[in-house]
């Protein structure tokens, strides 16, 4: 899939030796990214590892209840998550000092073709605790992160891919203004040693800001990385422009990816690739409609049965649609679409 290989390329040429994908809110893609990333890096021969900070690949979201992208891995690929989510994997490796609500975590190798769900640790140490002892056996480990688990991936090795979409936003704009909140946030540059600092311990939070604001401070303001910024929309833009803010750990923000199609809405894909390219600066992908249409893409994007949302450029579409697949909504630049049950591998 060009696109996946595309966003491989991009963090590979960044040094990174694993890669977060962070999202402005809920289903806005950030598991199909990972999916993409992850099928470039298999055909690429990459000994890939995948870890969660939360759940991912289920297929019914357990608490709202709606379709989840699945996860189809292939033997070779390390993960981690609970030993109940284990029967098809192989050799494991119980992972020390890390607990869930869902029990203890282990590393282990898929042995069986099949489709997985991934539980990770629910804290930033936990998380990167898992990256390493995937990088022990991986040549790049992808995280399905949270913008609250930054402190993970700020290790100068990492890489940040920023996910937005339909499914967070209540209209084009905001979910815009949303995506370039969250870049800006990411981009705090490293502080310079060489001039006055005043160091925030812990977390910058709104009304710590509008109190250094308000004493016109001027030094560096200084925090542990970009997830320690509790500041989001006007609240980080007026602090962007009064203060200083600098990091000690910077993040590498490498790309930008979109789901224009959400529960309750959904955006015109080109003209939202086109806008939120603009608004970040990024190489921005659509995960969903990808690089090439008709069969390519229902043959990257339709591992298994399961139904499963997904966008066909009317443009890029050579001849019919594959048997199997039902149109959900006609638009005169895409096809939205879903696999249905007559569908085979």
């Amino acid at each position: 899939m060009r696109v996946g290989a595309e966003m491989l390329d991009a963090v590979l040429a960044s040094g990174a030796t694993s890669v977060a994908i962070v999202g402005t809110g809920k289903n806005v893609g950030k598991t199909v990214t990972m999916r993409a990333l992850y099928e470039a890096a298999i055909e690429r021969g990459l000994r890939v590892g995948l870890v969660s900070a939360g759940r991912d690949g289920e297929a019914l979201d357990v608490i709202e209840h709606h379709r989840k992208p699945r996860l189809w891995l292939y033997p070779g690929t390390w993960i981690v998550t609970t030993p109940e989510m284990l029967s098809h994997a192989g050799e494991d490796v119980e992972l020390e000092r890390i607990a869930t609500a869902c029990g203890p975590l282990r590393r282990a190798r898929v042995s069986k073709a099949a489709f997985y769900e991934l539980i990770g640790p629910p804290t930033a140490s936990g998380v990167r605790t898992a990256i390493q002892a995937l990088q022990e056996r991986c040549e790049l480990v992808l995280v399905d992160g949270a913008i609250d688990r930054l402190a993970t991936i700020s290790t100068g090795e990492d890489a940040v891919i920023v996910a937005c979409g339909a499914a967070a936003a209540a209209s084009e704009e905001a979910a815009l203004e949303d995506v370039r909140a969250l870049v800006a946030r990411l981009r705090i540059p490293r502080f310079d040693e060489r001039e006055p600092l005043l160091r925030v311990e812990g977390a910058l939070f709104p009304d710590v800001a509008e109190r250094l604001i308000a004493s016109e401070e001027v030094r560096q303001v200084v925090v542990h990385s970009p997830a320690f910024v509790m500041l989001t929309g006007k609240s980080l833009s007026r602090a962007a422009s009064r203060l200083r803010l600098r990091c000690e750990h910077p993040v590498r923000v490498v790309a930008a990816t979109i789901a224009s199609i959400g529960p309750h809405r959904r955006f015109e894909p080109r003209a939202f690739l086109d806008a939120v390219g603009e608004t970040t600066g990024l190489p921005t992908y659509d995960v969903y409609a990808g690089a090439a249409a008709g069969r390519e893409t229902i043959r990257t994007l339709g591992e298994g049965p399961e139904s499963d949302e997904f966008i066909v450029m009317r443009g890029e579409l050579a001849g019919d649609l594959p048997s199997g697949v039902r149109v959900l909504r006609e638009e005169p630049t895409y096809l939205l679409c879903e696999r249905s049950e007559t569908w085979t591998r």
